[in-house]
């Protein structure tokens, strides 16, 4: 059996379903658990990295867990939907995905601060399901 016959539409289907409901999964736990829900979705070997909106340059992960920590703190509410997504799957294990994610994050000090953020990125199929490997993150200049 070759790689076509192996690998076809249906399974692209099939894990296309799958990668999207993992991302409104994920932004649904930011919502209810705020940022720190977000390890339960990122892969934490040393093949991961994060541009977060701001930075230059790729973080390891224990960088983005270092943030992800500290900025929990200082927020009572995130909110994040995926305004657009589209997901390109490369094979059975590796899905790129790109997209525009709308919200608003409120401070402790109940200070609203809208979001609106270009995301790229890929996801890994590991052992306990699908985690984002690898991508980077912009924000953009709000608009209604």
């Amino acid at each position: 059996m070759d790689q076509k016959e192996s690998f076809g539409n249906l399974e692209k289907d099939d894990i296309t379903l799958e990668v999207k409901e993992m991302l409104f999964d994920y932004h649904e736990a930011i919502s209810l658990g705020g940022l720190k829900a977000e390890f339960a979705y990122l892969d934490s070997s040393d093949q991961f990295f994060w541009v977060p909106p701001g930075y230059h340059s790729a973080l390891n992960f224990d960088s983005v867990r270092n943030i992800l920590l500290y900025n929990d703190r200082s927020m009572k509410q995130v909110d994040f939907h995926w305004d657009e997504l589209e997901l390109f799957v490369l094979s059975p294990k590796i899905v790129n995905f790109t997209g525009i994610v709308r919200g608003q994050m409120i401070d402790t000090a109940n200070v609203t601060s809208p979001v609106h953020i270009i995301e790229s990125g890929t996801c890994i199929k590991r052992e306990d399901g699908w985690k984002l490997l690898s991508g980077q993150s912009a924000l953009l200049p709000s608009s209604p």
